[in-house]
């Protein structure tokens, strides 16, 4: 009977080791695998945010008085193709991107716009254009796309005849990105590049060598970084 119960205890005594050894190697493994996600996801991320910055042309970071950064970056040309527009006339179109982020402590309040007749280059004063700010919000999922994510057919298509402005408010530690198209009478020769910067309180949207003053900023002390 004694030599019954020992060997009853000694049972007893294996099966909750065993119990307390798997429950601890079940732990374990579960602390991996969601180290293992948590790796993947910010190695994704990372991933992600690389594949944004080479859609980036040109970087503008500005500070203000109290040292925080407003941030803004313009993006290569999509596009390259002809439109024709509701009246039968074809044009060569090009879609950019400008995405701001605000790194201040005070909203960002911009309104821009551009003049529904056309401009010229100042090197190819053959070449004009027409420039439209669509509404939609550009975002970073959207930037692998055709166009950038733009419907631009259909945009055009409803505001080709419509001056062309845009009135957004960032708020604090914030961004947004917006698009800008522009309509060639003909190809352009050589490289396309446009890109929206800050001088002297204005907005300044830049098309190769032509400069076009085209908004208002409710943030006045706003210096370039060098």
């Amino acid at each position: 009977m004694r030599k019954s119960l020992i060997i009853s205890i000694l049972a007893t005594t294996g099966l909750v080791s065993c119990g307390q050894g798997d429950t601890s190697t079940s732990v374990k493994v579960t602390k991996e695998l969601e180290k293992s996600k948590t790796v993947m996801s910010v190695e994704s991320q990372t991933r992600a945010d690389v594949s944004n910055q080479k859609n980036v042309d040109t970087k503008y970071v500005y500070s203000d008085p109290s040292g925080h950064n407003l941030i803004i970056e313009n993006s290569y040309p999509r596009g390259g193709l002809k439109y024709t527009d509701p009246f039968g006339e074809e044009y060569v179109y090009a879609v950019f991107w400008t995405r701001i982020t605000n790194e201040t402590n005070n909203p960002f309040e911009f309104r821009m716009g551009f003049s529904e007749d056309s401009y010229e280059l100042k090197s190819t004063p053959d070449r004009s254009f027409k420039l439209f700010i669509p509404s939609d919000t550009i975002t970073p999922e959207k930037e692998a796309l055709v166009n950038y994510g733009l419907d631009l057919e259909k945009y055009l298509d409803y505001n080709f005849r419509k001056q062309a402005d845009l009135v957004r408010t960032i708020n604090p530690k914030d961004s947004s990105g917006f698009y800008v198209v522009i309509l060639f009478n003909q190809g352009v020769n050589g490289t396309l590049r446009t890109g929206l910067n800050i001088k002297e309180g204005k907005l300044i949207y830049r098309i190769n060598d032509k400069e076009i003053t085209c908004g208002n900023i409710n943030l006045k002390q706003l210096e370039l970084k060098k």
